[in-house]
């Protein structure tokens, strides 16, 4: 008997399809912190992420028949997603223009040496938050390839077919999501290294 443990991604489609109740449980499990984790980066709004990650999963029962298996199980499901994230950016008119996809971005003006900063800090939890709140302001391509590539752990052939965009493209923006995330944590530790020592207690 199969198992939630030792299900394969094409037991997992088999039950979908029969609608079974335990291939649902398991395919909710196994993805539903991810699509809200990546909804979560790329819409800096719990309750949007909450109603995307619903959504994703409404839209994906549905589509299941349709499902192709050249496709990764995983990666279609953050295509759907994306696209349910899309929909609430452009209900929210905030979209950014961006720049031409061969245009030369400046490189970062100012740069710091993390290597001698204790680890506390660069772990720490503001700078954490920093990190977080660094990503929400991205433009939204640059961000979805990064959340993508670096956060979620997606290869770069799937990022770009997430973003329906070609591999080349997605190194592009994931290029310049770096570099705009790189200065502005530079900005960030640079001020935590501007800052005076602390005197030992006597």
């Amino acid at each position: 008997m199969t198992t939630m443990a030792t299900m394969t991604d094409d037991d997992l489609l088999a039950g979908l399809r029969r609608q079974d109740a335990q291939a649902f449980a398991t395919f909710f499990e196994t993805y539903a912190d991810r699509v809200y984790r990546m909804a979560a980066h790329l819409l800096g709004n719990e309750q949007d992420a909450e109603e995307v990650t619903q959504a994703t999963f409404l839209s994906a029962f549905k589509a299941i028949d349709h499902f192709e298996p050249r496709a990764r199980v995983s990666t279609w499901l953050y295509r759907i997603a994306y696209n349910h994230c899309l929909m609430v950016l452009r209900q929210r008119r905030t979209d950014i223009e961006l720049p031409d996809e061969d245009a030369a971005l400046p490189l970062p003006n100012a740069m710091v040496d993390w290597s001698h900063l204790p680890e506390t800090e660069i772990l720490s939890e503001e700078a954490q938050a920093t990190l977080r709140a660094a990503i929400t302001d991205l433009p939204e391509s640059l961000r979805a390839a990064f959340v993508l590539r670096d956060v979620e752990q997606l290869s770069t052939a799937e990022c770009a077919q997430v973003q329906h965009i070609t591999e080349a493209a997605c190194k592009v923006r994931l290029h310049r999501a770096r570099l705009h995330l790189r200065e502005r944590l530079s900005d960030y530790f640079a001020e935590w290294v501007r800052q005076p020592p602390k005197e030992e207690p006597l």
